[in-house]
Formats: structure tokens, sequence, C-alpha cells
């Protein structure tokens, strides 16, 4: 087991700006932000993004307003995803519960517009995120939650190269019917697997000339994590001495 005497607390996330090449990370801001926001989820489009929210559908901006307004009172850091290319607003995602004292904070409030799908811009911005809790603030461990019948959102954690963990039977409340949670993690021990997986599918040459991903992310991963395991100093099989 890890001797754990000389830990010290991290620092709490604060909003920031992190680049990318494809998609850059802005704090929210409510007097530039929430109008383009709004709009750019398509008005109360909004309501079938988010289905599997806790919260209740929102009747217009003033209600999704409400909602961030409190999401930030009780601690949430909301995080805008922009798209380099357009400069447009494309999705947002939330670092919560954070628990600074055992460097543990959870992703969430995760939503993407439809400008975000079958590119890269999704995947940069994760990727970003966890980058900075692990390198930046020094996390021991990284969390996405969904509602367990949230199936795409069970499918990325899995291909961003989150660990399962299990289900919290009747955890919540969500719109007025019980939700089952889902849990996954990231942990520090097995970041630089994943930030380099991260960092080989986002190289340019990782994409042909129409923007297409060459290998897969989960491909990558596997191969690095082959890679680590593989024993050194052995002729290949088949081969003679």
């Amino acid at each position: 087991m890890s001797d754990l005497s000389n830990w010290t607390p991290r620092p709490s996330p604060q909003p920031i700006t992190l680049e990318g090449r494809f998609v850059r990370l802005l704090p929210y801001d409510r007097a530039v932000h929430l109008a383009a926001l709004w709009e750019a989820f398509g008005g109360l489009e909004i309501n079938a993004r988010l289905i599997y929210f806790a919260q209740p559908d929102f009747a217009g901006i003033e209600d999704f307003d409400r909602w961030l307004t409190a999401c930030q009172a009780g601690g949430w850091v909301t995080e805008l995803f922009q798209s380099v290319e357009t400069g447009a607003l494309v999705g947002m995602a939330n670092y919560m519960r954070a628990d600074p004292a055992n460097g543990v904070v959870e992703v969430g409030g995760v939503a993407h517009t439809l400008a975000m799908a079958r590119s890269p811009l999704s995947t940069e911005a994760h990727y970003l995120m966890a980058r900075h809790v692990f390198d930046d603030l020094g996390y021991r461990r990284y969390e996405w939650k969904c509602n367990n019948d949230n199936a795409p959102s069970k499918a990325t954690a899995l291909r961003l190269g989150f660990t399962f963990e299990g289900v919290f039977r009747q955890h919540m409340l969500s719109k007025g019917g019980n939700r089952d949670t889902a849990w996954f993690s990231m942990i520090d021990g097995e970041w630089p697997l994943i930030k380099a997986a991260f960092e080989a599918w986002l190289a340019p040459e990782n994409f042909d000339a129409e923007g297409r991903q060459i290998r897969r992310l989960e491909e990558i991963r596997a191969e690095l994590a082959h890679e680590e395991v593989a024993p050194s100093g052995l002729a290949p099989s088949g081969s003679s001495s």
C-alpha cells in the first residue's frame, strides 16, 4: 500500500482557461455566456439533450439561469467548451464535489451540443479537464457518474479511460423518478498511460485528410498498456538467437 503519510490537501479546482488544438475551455461568466450557451443548446431543445440530468425540464432561459447559478453556489466550477475554429460555444462540464483533503473530484453536468458530434472536440475537452486535475492540481482520483440508463454516457466514460466501479442503486431522485447511478473513476497511477493515449490520439498524424481518426483511442491505450507489461530483452517468437 502507498505511503501517504506526507500527503497534503490539494487546491480546490478554480475557474480556468485551458487551451487545446480543437477546443478551448472557458470559465462560465453569466453576463457573457448565458444567452449564447442557451442558444447553443437550441433553447428549449436543451431538455432533450439533458434528459438524464436530475433537475426538472427547463421552461425557459430563466430556469436554466437559476439552475446554473444554484450549481455554482453549491460549489460547481462550470467550464464551457468553445470551438477554436469557429469561436462558438459547443458544450459544458463541471468540476464538482471536490474533496481537496483526499484529492478527489468529479466531472459532471456534462452536456455536448450537436456541433461536438463526430469531432475531436469532446475527446480533447475531457483530456484537458483530466490533465488539469492530475498534472496541475495533483489529485489522486477523478470521478465520472451518470444515470445507469444513460448508455451513451457510460460508453463515453469507458472510451475516455475511466474504469467502471459499480452501480449505486436508488441513489437519488431524477425528474420525479428513481435514478440508479453508475460510478466510474481514473486514478493518478493510471493517468500517465491514459494521458499518453490521449496525446497520441489527438496528434495530427492520427487524422486523415478528411479529419477522420485513423486509430481509435481504446486501441491506442491497449497498445500502450501491452507495451508497458511486455517483458523486455526477449527475442520475438519464432526468431533465432
